[in-house]
């Protein structure tokens, strides 16, 4: 037979659990109501999917990339970054009054404050590529994240390679 302190804790377990349920709402409220505002149609022909001019999208479209690469403990521009930052470079002296941040990037090897400095040192070398193509360096800036921004996870040598870059950012 259950004592009294027995019969009074299993009724407020029991008030409890039946207090905590959720009741049905008694009524649904209604469906949203169909919209009758006709839709407008999208764009065809050439302005379809087009980028607008000195967008980011425009930028990634005209240049093809935003990124270069570089050997390991460098920053130095090799020639198929040439290729990208000329390309860069004409876009950028096209769109005068947008302005573009160089990032700098290391791979996780080597100190923080050693991978700050190189990723500095990268930076400043693209921008100093592009100043000498004919980009106003009112135009530019540069930043050093190091180790900190990785794009690869890894550490072997081709999330490495990948992550040893310098980004030329241009906003949306």
């Amino acid at each position: 037979m259950m004592n009294t302190t027995t019969k009074v804790l299993l009724t407020a377990s029991l008030l409890a659990v039946a207090a905590c349920s959720k009741k049905k709402p008694e009524e649904l409220p209604p469906p949203p109501a169909q919209n009758t505002v006709p839709s407008t149609p999208e764009p065809t022909g050439p302005v379809s999917g087009a980028a607008v001019p000195g967008s980011r999208a425009d930028f990634l479209a005209q240049v093809g990339s935003d990124t270069i690469h570089f050997d390991t403990d460098k920053y130095d521009i090799n020639a198929e970054a040439s290729g990208v930052l000329t390309r860069q470079a004409g876009w950028l002296k096209a769109n005068p009054n947008v302005r573009a941040t160089i990032e700098g990037h290391c791979d996780e090897r080597g100190t923080r404050e050693y991978n700050l400095a190189l990723g500095d040192r990268r930076a400043n070398s693209v921008k100093n590529y592009l100043v000498n193509a004919g980009v106003s360096a009112a135009q530019l800036a540069t930043i050093s994240y190091g180790k900190e921004r990785p794009v690869a996870t890894g550490s072997d040598e081709g999330a490495w390679a990948q992550n040893r870059r310098a980004v030329t950012v241009v906003p949306e």
